[in-house]
This record gives C-alpha cells, structure tokens and sequence, in this order.
C-alpha cells in the first residue's frame, strides 16, 4: 500500500516504498478523480464533489439549494435524488442534452421528467463567473443569475495517473484518459489498464468488463478483446434510462440512410406498466433492413433488466426477427421488447407496399 513510480531502467519496474517490483506485465486500474472546471470565483466560494455530498446531506442543517454542475449520469441520478429529497436544484450542462452519448429523442423526455420533477434544466449553457454575497452563492449562467446555497461540481472524471512516471516508460495519455488498444494494452505492451482511468463514464458493469480482458490478457495469453457495442449502461433515475449499442444517429452516419429502421414502441402500451401506473416511457430498437440490432435506447420501468435481453441479442447476433416471436409472462414489461420487435414487420411490409407502388409507376411510364 502506497505511492510509487514506473522506472523504465534497468529492467520495466514499479517502486513503491523503496521496494522494486518486477513483473511480466502491470495492469493499472487507479480510477480518476472529478474535474474541477476553471471558473472565475468558483475555488474562493467553495462547492462539493460527489464524494462530499453525503456527508453534507448528514450534517443538522444541509444546504435547502443546490446548482449542480453536471452531464454525467451520477450528476443526473443526484440531481433527481435531491428534488425527490425536498431540495431546489437547478442542473446546468454545456451540451444540448442532459448527458451527451444518450439518444437525443430519449435526451428530451428524460429532460422532461427532470423539470416535471421541478428541476430547473439549463442545457447549452456555461458558468462564467461564481460570486458570494450575504451568504448566497451566486453563478452567472449566459444572461441568467442563479442563487443557490451550495455547488455540486460532477462535469466530467480525469485520469488518477500523478506520479506514476508514465512517460518514462512509454505510456501516452491524455486528459480524458489513457491510450489503449482494444486488447486494453497502453502503449507500453507490458503495460495494462481498465476502468475510469482510460477514460469514460465511471460505470461498474463497464468497468468490470475490461477488468475481466486486461486479466486474462495480462496473465496468460494476449488474445481477448473489448467489444462495447454489446455492453449495455443506464442512468438510475425513474424511471431508468438504459441504452446498448448505437443510436439512431450513430447508425444513420455508419450506414446508408435508407438501410436503417427505427423501431418504437410505447410504455403506455403495456398492462403492466398500467396496473403499476409506470406509463411513462419509450423502447427504441435500431436495426438494419436485414434484421440485425445495431442498438437499443430505453426509458421506462425495469429497462435496466429488460436492456440485457437486446444486449445479448447483438452479442450472439440474433435478428429482431427472432424477438418478435418472444412470448413473455403476461403481464409483463418485457413485452416491451416483443411489441417493438414486431414493428419491424410493419415497416417492412409498408416499405415493401411503397416499392410495389414505384415499380408500378416507373413501368407504366416507359411503356407509354
């Protein structure tokens, strides 16, 4: 247990305590730690950073008011947990959508939720400068004052890499995180490293995926590789917010225009999530002509299981018309899945009726 330092001569070594120690090869999985953005006033007012705030809320007198600069998903999982708690938030962003990688028409009714919930959601917009008058802390937003008794900063996480003496031994990184390959090898092949600190969202079950193939890569043979397109992430706010693979965006720019469906079903559509009054909500499922998912977004109840379901279907390359044919436990919100599945026969048929109408056309105007 301790600090230490790579040292690249005689031999690749790493020491710690004055005591070197040899490897075959090192895995580095140090976390990170929150970025703290250069405002003007904000060091001299003080805030909180997401490993402050329980201790905050346990104090006798918590803050009534909170400003939370955020776009991460435990910004907005806090900044709903704080409004249901009684406290007046306001969530600031600088991206157009509470958090950006989301699908942007699942951005938009997430960001409805929040201001349902009485959350003041002020997206696109910057802090410019922090001041304290009377015992308020005052934030200037475009050209927009905003009171509030305490700052939550939870933008963005950076790389726990100081001290390490990673140019010395070859490693490149950046401030998002470290450069490595898709067998999770830096730029030292000796050198491993998985989880916040290669950057990204400080998600567990991603996390633990790239644990489990830096392992394996680094303790026997170097063969495994990532494959994020199949590991689903959500936001744990309610109701859930889970997404797999590519959006519909993502998709439309890797694939012609016209080989993409978009597949949506409503949550106000299932018995379930009306007996248990969970109607809010959207499955989105985004295949190609043929039937292969390239991903799914979803929000509504239970999608942090339900998202598993696709997630294992473009991991074993099962087509959507495969899940169509599901037939869940009634009644239950897995037939979420089913319901949006079967959209895929419609439009595929009203697709199929439209071509039939062009071929029409097109052969009685050259047999005129």
């Amino acid at each position: 247990v301790g600090s230490g330092c790579f040292q690249a001569e005689p031999d690749l070594s790493f020491v710690v305590k004055n005591r070197k120690l040899l490897a075959r090869n090192f895995l580095l999985a140090t976390g990170s730690v929150p970025v703290i953005p250069n405002i003007e006033g904000l060091q001299k007012t003080g805030f909180l950073t997401l490993s402050d705030i329980y201790q905050v809320l346990g104090s006798s007198e918590p803050p009534k008011s909170w400003v939370i600069l955020g776009g991460t998903p435990q910004s907005v999982e806090i900044a709903q947990s704080l409004a249901r708690l009684g406290y007046e938030v306001t969530f600031i962003v600088s991206s157009p959508y509470v958090v950006s990688p989301i699908d942007p028409e699942i951005a938009r009714l997430l960001q409805a939720q929040l201001e349902v919930e009485g959350i003041r959601v002020l997206t696109q917009s910057t802090v410019t400068q922090i001041r304290q008058i009377e015992g308020k802390k005052w934030l200037q937003v475009r050209d927009i004052a905003v009171e509030t008794d305490e700052i939550l900063v939870a933008v963005a996480e950076q790389p726990f890499i100081e001290s390490l003496n990673l140019a010395a031994v070859g490693v490149k990184y950046n401030s998002r995180g470290l450069s490595v390959n898709k067998k999770l090898q830096t730029t030292n092949h000796r050198i491993y490293a998985c989880g916040d600190v290669i950057g990204g969202y400080n998600l567990p079950n991603i996390a633990n995926h790239e644990a489990k193939i830096a392992i394996k890569n680094s303790l026997f043979f170097s063969k495994y590789k990532t494959n994020y397109r199949t590991i689903p992430w959500g936001i744990l706010t309610q109701p859930t917010l889970a997404q797999v693979g590519l959006t519909e965006r993502q998709a439309k720019n890797r694939y012609p225009k016209n080989d993409i469906l978009v597949l949506r079903q409503y949550f106000k559509t299932l018995p379930s999530a009306q007996l248990t009054n969970e109607t809010t909500g959207i499955s989105k499922i985004i295949v190609r002509r043929n039937g292969e998912i390239l991903g799914a977004s979803l929000l509504g109840a239970k999608t942090k299981e339900l998202i598993n379901i696709i997630a294992l279907a473009i991991s074993e390359k099962i087509k959507i018309n495969k899940l169509a044919k599901l037939s869940p436990v009634y009644s239950s919100f897995s037939e979420i899945i089913e319901k949006t599945a079967w959209e895929w026969n419609k439009l595929r048929f009203e697709n199929a009726r439209l071509q039939d109408f062009w071929d029409s056309v097109f052969y009685f105007l050259r047999n005129r």
